[in-house]
């Protein structure tokens, strides 16, 4: 519901949108929901498990998925009006060993979805990732080394995971606007806290 509201207050990318390209996609969710919000439908997916693969199938049977991110030419799949994606958070989440976003880590794979956006120019990004997002470290060209900045002087890292998401758009010219929406909002019995960035081109 928030997305759809601040798309009509926001009136910032032109009407028409229709096709969705989807990366890490997992089971589809986050493209349900993008659909229906925009009137959409969904081109392709890249989902690189076994699992999910065969419930996108399921329900997607005519839209390619071509699994492995690392290895498609985005210059060359359907050009898409909105890019969507909940790139790996293993390595951000408060679960796992915090181990960051950077070059190797799962987590790390930020970079991909980057190259996707770089390459497609989507009117519209609408990236989902953990709560961790906004706590756990990330290594990127906003800020390159722990002193260039300033240290935090409470051992938090000076450049923060989400941070590093918002500087990669800005640098590819894209505005953004995030929240962290809980499943409890959406009347859900639990929590499940998740942040929500949702990227438009400056050029709209």
């Amino acid at each position: 519901m928030w997305l759809d509201l601040w798309w009509r207050d926001a009136d910032v990318v032109a009407a028409g949108m229709r096709r969705i390209g989807s990366l890490f996609s997992g089971y589809g969710g986050l493209d349900l929901a993008v659909a229906e919000v925009f009137d959409a439908e969904v081109a392709w997916h890249c989902e690189w498990e076994d699992a999910p693969s065969k419930i996108l199938e399921a329900h997607w049977p005519d839209v390619p998925n071509y699994r492995d991110v690392t290895k498609v030419d985005f210059k060359a799949v359907e050009k898409v009006d909105i890019l969507t994606g909940g790139f790996p958070c293993q390595d951000v989440s408060h679960a796992g060993k915090r181990a960051g976003m950077a070059d190797g880590t799962r987590s790390g794979l930020w970079s991909e979805f980057r190259r996707a956006i770089s390459d497609i120019r989507p009117g519209l990004v609408v990236i989902e990732n953990v709560r961790g997002l906004l706590s756990a470290k990330a290594v990127g060209d906003v800020e390159q080394c722990a002193w260039c900045m300033g240290e935090t002087g409470d051992g938090q890292p000076a450049l923060r995971a989400l941070g590093a998401v918002l500087g990669d758009l800005a640098d590819l010219r894209y505005d953004a606007r995030w929240a962290g929406i809980r499943a409890a909002d959406a009347g859900a019995p639990h929590n499940r806290f998740r942040v929500f960035i949702v990227g438009y081109a400056q050029s709209e």
